[in-house]
């Protein structure tokens, strides 16, 4: 599986963003499918999850209420609906994939094989 993100950039505090990322493979929906951040430094942090056959979603408590993940399967592309946007979200937006990952392991980077380059989010206060 190859993912490609791409939607970010540079916005103000409160305004929105939507991030894309799509996939190639002939089963997508047989994957769930993450976004992680990541600042200099730093591990790679959970955003949200979008679990595989219609499985559910999942989100860090910091972007609760705020973001939106949401997939296409015949377009092979996962979004993240980011909304009301704070300074403390910037960051390197990265896709993922995953086969076989059991819901209690979503939250975890170690449980994705496949990821994708990242995309910048920077929020200007």
């Amino acid at each position: 599986v190859q993912l490609q993100a791409s939607g970010g950039g540079l916005v103000q505090a409160g305004d929105s963003l939507r991030l894309s990322c799509a996939a190639s493979g002939r089963t997508f929906r047989g994957y769930t499918l993450g976004w992680f951040r990541q600042t200099p430094g730093k591990e790679r942090v959970f955003v949200a999850a979008s679990s595989r056959y219609g499985g559910g979603t999942s989100y860090s408590d910091s972007v609760k209420g705020r973001f939106t993940i949401s997939r296409d399967n015949a377009k092979n592309t996962v979004y993240l609906q980011m909304n009301s946007l704070r300074p403390e979200d910037t960051a390197i937006y990265l896709c993922a994939a995953g086969a076989s990952i059991i819901s209690s392991a979503v939250y975890s980077s170690a449980a994705y094989a496949y990821w994708g380059q990242g995309t910048l989010v920077t929020v200007s206060s």
